[in-house]
């Protein structure tokens, strides 16, 4: 345990500083300390201080320092008194907890150890090896969970996420940044797509209640075994992009269920601009305005029928006509012929996708 180590800093600090001090966890329990405990009211009092800043405070005669507060304050040193030598203390022994926390963090903690698969910084040796030593099951199945604040500035999703899956040994949640965070949850069984999507719809939910934030998700498939689970990230990743290209109305995006868009992202760039001066030799599908644009997509919804078209858009169907005779003068495309209809639709998308600045992953 952690604890132990912690301990072990705190009473070879106090050798060295007469004052009574301790390192306490985010939830105010005291894990090491030499011979003084604040009570609980006053414990929650000072890490709900140290918590909201990364500089030494002074609260209630207490000298305090959260070791780190990124994505949250994990732990808080506290020194009785508000003097020089509490603070060279509280400094020296976070320092110090800090660098032993990193160390513990790298050797035994389950959470670095997946984040160090996801990013693919293990060779597959160096993987098993590691997970018999942690005792992480390799064959048991496994989904990624890609959640994606839409928002800028400190979300705090990592938080409710967190409190929504607290089992370390089992489900596994990841800081990338502030708005970008990673859930590995452990299945018994491999589940549907309808079923990952609605614990997906939990965490969505749960975080638009708690924190007022809107998410995305991207899911992977379902991870057979440990070898695979940089690749479901990947997929997860993927399942983001391409849905804010395509699916941008979307808020939940399995990888399984992409369609033509996971197809087009996986062109290369110049392979796409190759194929739309192609396809429009006469005219760039630029030139078309935003009604056009409406009518080519209203008029795809509806199968290519022209009658429901234009009665969903309000017009007479020699005016639907006369602007599909249009687009076929500016682009020389009839999109009342089927395969014709394909090809601009897949136009389309490709253009959309190389508007968006596509980032290969």
């Amino acid at each position: 345990m952690i604890s132990k180590a912690f301990q072990n800093i705190v009473t070879q600090m106090a050798e060295v500083f007469p004052k009574r001090f301790g390192i306490a966890d985010s939830h105010g329990l005291v894990l090491a300390y030499n011979g003084f405990e604040p009570s609980d009211d006053v414990m929650e009092d000072l890490v709900s201080a140290a918590s909201n800043s990364e500089k030494l405070l002074f609260k209630d005669g207490f000298t305090i320092r959260a070791m780190s507060n990124k994505p949250y304050a994990e732990y808080v040193v506290y020194v009785e008194g508000t003097d020089e030598t509490a603070k060279y203390c509280c400094n020296a022994v976070a320092v110090a907890a800090n660098n032993v926390r990193h160390y513990y963090d790298e050797k035994y903690d389950k959470t670095n150890f997946m984040q160090n698969i996801i990013f693919d910084n293990l060779i597959s040796f160096d993987l098993h090896q590691k997970a018999r030593e942690l005792h992480v099951d390799c064959d048991i199945p496994r989904a990624v969970f890609y959640i994606k604040a839409t928002g800028s500035g400190e979300s705090g999703i990592y938080e409710v996420v967190r409190n929504m899956y607290p089992d370390k040994e089992h489900d596994f949640v990841i800081n990338i940044d502030s708005n970008n965070i990673v859930l590995i949850k452990e299945l018994k069984e491999a589940l549907r797509d309808d079923e990952l999507e609605e614990m997906a719809r939990s965490i969505i939910d749960t975080v638009n209640s708690e924190v007022l934030y809107p998410v995305v998700i991207g899911l992977s498939t379902v991870a057979a075994n440990i070898d695979e689970l940089n690749n479901s990230y990947k997929e997860a990743q993927i399942a983001i992009e391409v849905g804010k290209v395509f699916d941008d109305e979307k808020n939940i995006l399995s990888y399984n269920n992409l369609g033509i868009g996971r197809l087009i992202y996986q062109l290369p760039i110049k392979l796409c601009e190759l194929f739309l001066r192609e396809v429009f030799q006469k005219g760039d599908i630029t030139t078309l305005d935003d009604e056009t644009i409406l009518t080519i997509n209203k008029f795809f919804e509806n199968d290519l029928n022209v009658s429901e078209t234009s009665r969903q858009l309000f017009v007479h169907r020699n005016t639907l006509v006369y602007r599909l005779e249009k687009i076929y003068k500016l682009t020389g495309l009839d999109l009342r012929k089927f395969d014709q209809a394909i090809v601009f639709k897949v136009a389309m998308m490709v253009h959309k996708y190389l508007q968006s600045n596509p980032m290969k992953i």
